[in-house]
């Protein structure tokens, strides 16, 4: 088992990853300090795997709260529907909720884990290889709006966080090819090594190898945990990990949620990112073409939307939360391994590379 731990002082968490984690129930009941537990998930996740985490719950009180499955249910609606389900199930502090799904189960678990009573515990068991190396670590929870993508939330952290790698076998290909865009970004932002492990482990990666799926998983939530104990709250270094989310969120909002996926429009939007590095003379084009081949390899999109006009694109980062000030902040590699905040990106390049 590879266990991780993220520093937050008192509030500190680890993170376990390992083949049949959710098989090993010691590693679940460790984390919890209240007699009732609420599990929230999906229509598509819970027929595969509550049966699995119920029985590791032996002796406790266990509930479920089941909601679609799909980006377009991460908003208001959704997070309401769970709170009136907490009320009725007289929900308290001495309840955990424990979110049981992919990146919209576990960013609705934690706002509402945020929310409810000012404050109850919560277990992240992320089941998409997305949640599992992004979303599910560093306590960033919100809902989408129609304006604008996770404009609404709360920073919030776990008890813990338990990756069972084999839930990535139930994962449709497209799925585990959305969450490979957040991978990728990992190696652009902070780590070249880790991106040319990811080159040369190419094939091992898609055959789903767990030895090359525990090490993969292990060094992104590595990474996360190490610029979250930096910078929870995404006043300076966490920026980072942004990459691509920039002009991904626009392609979400403009195409409509759950159309593209959350890690397509990410991959495009870290293409974009890198088209600016190489205007701007920052990134040299051969690194720029090996961001752009990885992402295809693993038949990722990288060319904006035919439909989206550099208008478009406009209009809904003017939403971002990384405008400040009316001014608009891009993440943007320098290089393979380092990537910079800035809102030195004149409108000439943005029209050139979105045309």
């Amino acid at each position: 088992m590879a266990t991780l731990t993220v520093e937050l002082g008192e509030r500190s968490y680890p993170i376990y990853i390992q083949a049949d984690l959710l098989s090993l129930p010691d590693v679940l009941t460790t984390h919890l300090v209240t007699p009732k537990v609420i599990i929230v998930t999906n229509e598509v996740v819970a027929p595969l795997y509550f049966e699995l985490v119920n029985q590791a719950l032996s002796g406790y009180d266990v509930s479920k709260i089941v909601i679609p499955d799909g980006e377009q249910h991460k908003n208001l609606q959704s997070f309401e529907m769970i709170i009136s389900r907490l009320l009725e199930m007289s929900a308290a502090r001495d309840t955990t909720l424990i979110a049981l799904g992919g990146g919209v189960v576990g960013d609705l678990t934690g706002f509402v884990a945020a929310s409810f009573q000012r404050g109850m515990p919560f277990i992240q068991i992320p089941t998409t290889l997305l949640s599992q190396v992004d979303s599910s670590v560093g306590g960033k929870t919100a809902v989408n709006h129609p304006l604008g993508k996770n404009m609404i939330g709360a920073f919030y952290q776990p008890k813990a966080v338990l990756i069972d790698t084999n839930s990535l076998a139930s994962l449709p290909k497209r799925e585990f090819a959305a969450g490979m865009a957040e991978v990728i970004k990992y190696g652009v932002i902070y780590d070249c090594d880790f991106f040319r492990w990811l080159e040369e482990n190419l094939q091992a990666i898609k055959q789903q190898d767990l030895t090359a799926l525990q090490y993969m998983i292990s060094r992104c939530c590595e990474i996360k945990a190490e610029i979250v104990a930096i910078d929870e709250r995404e006043s300076g270094l966490r920026a980072i990990l942004n990459l691509g989310h920039t002009f991904g969120h626009a392609i979400e909002a403009e195409q409509g949620y759950g159309n593209w996926l959350h890690g397509e429009a990410v991959a495009t939007g870290i293409v974009l990112a890198s088209a600016v590095a190489t205007k701007k003379n920052w990134l040299e084009t051969s690194e720029f073409s090996r961001i752009e081949s990885l992402l295809q390899a693993f038949d990722l999109p990288t060319v904006a939307p035919s439909n989206m006009a550099y208008d478009d694109f406009v209009r809904h980062m003017r939403h971002d939360k990384k405008v400040q000030a009316g001014q608009l902040f891009f993440v943007i590699p320098k290089k393979i391994g380092e990537a910079v905040v800035t809102d030195q990106v004149s409108d000439e390049i943005l029209l050139a590379i979105l045309s």
